[in-house]
């Protein structure tokens, strides 16, 4: 099944979900609004939010059901610790409209589809306070595609996702110490100038908790 849409197109697409995201969440802390890319040939509108990590999962679910947020493609953080906010976690989706097809591959005449069928993509950002546990509801169970994107980012940065069922190491090694995740600023591994790596008395030693379980 294969679909393009115009820049005009995508605009609309954006205000539209735009307009409901702030008038359906806009009371409780959300904020979005419509943004263009920057790069690549095509600088289409896109829909940008940020809203509060309490109401994520609400959002996601009210996306998938009522907006026709069909996919994840990408769930990621980020650790800031020289900021206010010491964690960051952003989330790409897509409405797609997309079926798996019998037979011939589909080709979608897009002039035909209305505001709310439309193709768009959606940036999500959320802003976490400092401390060594930071948290976000799990989106799992909405978005397949959220499975190991959240199992990745809780096993490089530490950023838990409260709700996923089986959450567990799924790059590094499962005798890496619990606590120990690479991409948090403070531990300096060796590259560029850094030489400091841990040893055993810092934890390389204990079993984590999570042994003996399969990827």
């Amino acid at each position: 099944m294969g679909m393009s849409v115009s820049a005009k197109q995508a605009k609309s697409a954006s205000s539209d979900m735009v307009k409901d995201l702030n008038s359906k969440f806009g009371k409780e802390g959300l904020e979005a609004e419509v943004r263009n890319k920057t790069g690549g040939s095509r600088k289409y509108a896109y829909v940008y939010v940020e809203t509060p990590p309490e109401i994520w999962n609400k959002v996601a679910k009210w996306m998938l059901w009522k907006k026709g947020v069909d996919h994840c493609s990408m769930i990621t953080g980020i650790h800031w610790p020289e900021k206010e906010n010491h964690w960051q976690v952003v989330v790409h989706l897509m409405r797609m409209g997309v079926k798996n097809p019998k037979g011939e591959p589909i080709i979608v005449d897009t002039s035909n589809l209305v505001t709310s069928q439309v193709p768009v993509e959606i940036e999500v950002n959320m802003s976490l306070p400092a401390g060594r546990e930071p948290s976000v509801p799990s989106v799992a169970d909405v978005w397949v595609g959220a499975d190991w994107n959240e199992k990745e980012t809780w096993d490089l940065l530490g950023i838990d996702f409260e709700g996923h069922e089986g959450m567990r190491r799924v790059l590094l090694p499962h005798d890496t110490p619990t606590g120990y995740h690479p991409l948090q600023k403070q531990h300096k591994l060796r590259y560029h100038d850094f030489n400091e790596m841990y040893d055993d008395p810092q934890g390389f030693g204990r079993k984590p908790a999570d042994i003996g379980r399969q990827k």
